[in-house]
């Protein structure tokens, strides 16, 4: 180390370059996160493109009881039954084109004994009621629904929880597992998001939902701002430390020159003479 940056020795500038290291390592490291979120995002919306892709078939071929749900979810099926109304659940804090509402999940019966929790729509939050209003009921004969399988969902580390037992009729999130403990029927690993239905619903409520969006999302320009910042912070120390060296070199106090008492205040002589 030479004399200039002899400085550095000090626990002051030690510990500011261990803060730099630091951070830079982070933003980096939070950088390549953001790329590796951006490559899982297109594996996805590739996997979602190739299944969609494929023609529409009976729902017992695609998803059987037990089955894994990752199997089966972003195919389009046909299915055949009779909804329950009376064990339809709504799905709270859901959005359409920015405005609140709930999602209607009604439980369709199969010929063979199970039930797929049929998403028919969404429907607008009504601030004046003490209950939302469910739109029109499904038809009470037997129906012919076309729609595309996707996940339910689960809690994750954070988030509302529904209350363990008893039977609901508004939940977080559409869990599949706590709608099972509440249904007398096996219910399929997967919800059917209804896109057409013969005979239809009357009315304009539900609202059929549209397709998943297959964006990459920020991911690549939240990648670029983290690499960014670690630039910043990479190549603005060395130039402060090279322009803390070449102040001391040529003499510049640390302090600001205010700070520093005036040469008449150290030898006790009058700031100004007087004329």
């Amino acid at each position: 180390m030479t004399g200039r940056f002899r400085f550095l020795r000090t626990p002051r500038w030690i510990a500011g370059l261990v803060l730099v290291v630091a951070v830079v390592v982070t933003f980096v490291n939070l950088g390549f996160w953001q790329l590796r979120r951006l490559e899982q995002r297109r594996d996805h919306n590739a996997l979602v493109e190739e299944r969609m892709g494929v023609p529409s078939a009976p729902l017992e071929s695609v998803v059987a009881r037990g089955d894994p749900d990752d199997a089966a979810v972003w195919r389009r099926v046909e299915a055949r039954g009779r909804y329950d109304a009376t064990r339809q659940v709504l799905v709270r804090n859901r959005s359409l084109a920015g405005r609140p509402g709930y999602h209607v999940l009604t439980p369709l019966v199969l010929a063979g004994g199970d039930a797929v929790y049929v998403n028919r729509g969404w429907i607008p939050a009504q601030t004046d009621l003490d209950e939302p209003s469910t739109g029109e009921p499904p038809p009470a004969a037997r129906v012919h629904v076309e729609g595309l399988l996707v996940p339910g969902e689960t809690r994750g580390g954070i988030g509302p929880r529904d209350p363990d037992s008893g039977v609901l009729d508004a939940l977080a999130r559409a869990d599949l597992a706590r709608l099972q403990e509440q249904s007398p029927w096996p219910v399929l690993p997967v919800v059917l998001k209804l896109d057409r239905q013969a005979p239809p619903t009357s009315g304009d409520l539900p609202v059929a939902l549209p397709d998943p969006e297959l964006s990459e999302r920020n991911h690549l320009s939240y990648a670029i701002q983290w690499f960014l910042f670690a630039t910043i912070a990479g190549v603005g120390f060395p130039l402060l430390l090279r322009r803390h060296a070449r102040d001391q070199a040529i003499g510049v106090p640390a302090e600001p020159a205010h700070s520093r008492p005036h040469p008449a205040a150290r030898t006790g002589e009058p700031a100004t003479r007087p004329r």
